[in-house]
């Protein structure tokens, strides 16, 4: 059997394992559901063989991290129009959902003819709501859609009233946030990153507290302070030791003197449950909608003074960045690889336990760093697969109490590190604490974030051709408010 007919029969088998879950809390999917599988063999026996991205109709760049095997989600908006709505990025183009809905663009695809009102809203969180089988079967209909041998040429690939209208160059697109975010929790599932920034605080002996290995460890975030992509960073300002070694310690208000950040990803929840109804974690992957990358910026020194006794909290509440294209788990699927330790490892409790061990994804990750005016330095390159967690255990072990999880969770993993330098995914960790900085393209040198510094990371998987990316997660750092 060849790899393209496997990863169908597991779609396939994964949309029935889904009915029953679904229909049980939206008794309106179920037609849509009956139909699932056909609808999928109708078009995968309408899709070639091969590379995907080099058999659109359409000019996608094969460096391009939105080829045809990937078509992730976000919401966008144009001068014409600025009202923001949903869009999928496909090469150098968005196509506008709203725009290719309203003129009959799913169409072929009847079973989702009533839900077609979820892509006039202004956030995805309406269709996340809707299951992963039902994202499952609008990404397959759209990759055929672009296919060169589409089985539908009509609908865009000969229409050309409606690809002057609903495709637009990326570059004319305003970004905006794809979810409206109810809940924001950050995990520290990177083992290699706790690790290390426990033997700065802690020593090699205490680096990891005894309950690290058992439970996702995690804290509540700030959803109000999520940003897209491209939006600028002010520096915060707050209570920081001027003299740690100091006796006795007294506080002195200034801006932050050594801003950092985290490279990670974040998975946002698609489908909630109720108070008191924990997500088991044989369910928990098909509550998930996608995958994002993410910058959690971090002021180390703010942190350093008030995270004791309970965890960091202004350090944190100022900003954390998001790329504005969601990547779907189906996307995400064909790159499933073992983490750091197996997800079934008989060493953690029951409700944590995955059945397989595959639980991370095989993502390329990088860290870049460019001074005003200078040239990118590549600060760290490291790997998805460096996670001790997986999304799906985070999520169990959030719900385990009963915690009632919405649409449009974001769900954070911890920063991503490998375990030499020039594989870690903070600056506190690539300067060993600050005690060693950096060199930048131009000659320069940091230990931390400057004014004026920009900040891109960026995540890709597969080969040339058939990437499946996120797109750039980016930042200019402002300088912050004189307060006396």
């Amino acid at each position: 059997m060849q790899e393209p007919e496997m990863r169908f029969l597991i779609n396939a088998m994964r949309s029935l394992h889904c009915v029953h879950l679904l229909c049980s809390r939206s008794p309106s999917l179920t037609a849509y559901l009956s139909c699932s599988i056909t609808t999928s063999v109708r078009l995968f026996s309408a899709a070639p063989s091969g590379t995907m991205a080099s058999q659109s109709w359409l000019d996608i760049p094969a460096s391009s991290p939105f080829s045809l095997a990937n078509i992730p989600f976000g919401v966008i908006s144009t001068a014409p129009s600025a009202t923001p709505r949903p869009a999928i990025a496909i090469g150098d183009y968005a196509l506008d959902l709203f725009t290719f809905a309203s003129a009959g663009g799913f169409s072929k695809l009847p079973a989702f003819q009533p839900h077609i009102d979820v892509f006039a809203q202004p956030v995805l969180n309406e269709f996340a709501a809707l299951g992963r089988p039902v994202h499952r079967q609008v990404r397959e209909y759209l990759q055929d859609i672009f296919r060169a041998n589409t089985s539908h040429p009509e609908v865009l690939k000969d229409n050309e009233e409606l690809k002057k209208t609903a495709l637009i160059p990326r570059k004319d697109a305003t970004n905006h946030l794809p979810m409206k975010i109810g809940d924001y929790t950050d995990f520290y599932a990177g083992l290699n990153h706790a690790y290390n920034v426990g033997v700065l605080f802690r020593g090699p002996d205490n680096a990891l507290q005894p309950n690290y290995k058992h439970l996702p460890v995690g804290y509540h975030g700030r959803a109000s302070s999520v940003v897209v992509s491209g939006t600028p960073i002010r520096r915060p300002n707050g209570q920081i030791l001027a003299n740690p070694a100091a006796d006795p310690k007294v506080p002195v208000f200034s801006p932050c003197k050594r801003l950092d950040i985290e490279l990670e990803l974040a998975a946002f929840v698609a489908t909630p449950n109720k108070m008191g109804d924990p997500v088991p974690i044989a369910e928990a992957e098909d509550h998930l909608f996608g995958v994002v990358l993410m910058n959690d910026w971090s002021a180390r020194d703010i942190q350093a003074w008030e995270y004791i006794p309970l965890g960091p909290f202004n350090a944190k509440n100022f900003a954390t960045t998001i790329t504005p294209w969601i990547v779907l788990m189906d996307a995400l699927e064909p790159f499933r690889t073992q983490g750091l330790e197996p997800a079934n490892r008989e060493s953690i409790l029951p409700y944590l336990r995955e059945k397989r061990p595959d639980s991370a994804y095989d993502i390329k990750l990088e860290f870049e760093l460019k001074n005003k005016g200078g040239q990118p330095t590549s600060v760290a390159k490291t790997n998805a697969n460096n996670l001790l967690w997986s999304f799906s255990q985070m999520l169990a072990h959030h719900s385990v109490t009963g915690c009632n999880m919405n649409t449009g969770d974001l769900l954070g993993s911890g920063t991503i590190s490998g375990t030499e330098p020039g594989m870690f995914g903070s600056l506190l960790e690539n300067t060993n604490g600050g005690k060693t900085a950096i060199k930048l393209a131009d000659g320069s040198e940091r230990k931390f974030l400057e004014d004026g510094d920009e900040v891109t990371l960026r995540g890709m998987a597969g080969q040339e051709g058939s990437y499946v990316g996120f797109g750039d997660c980016f930042a200019v750092i402002e300088p912050g408010h004189q307060i006396n």
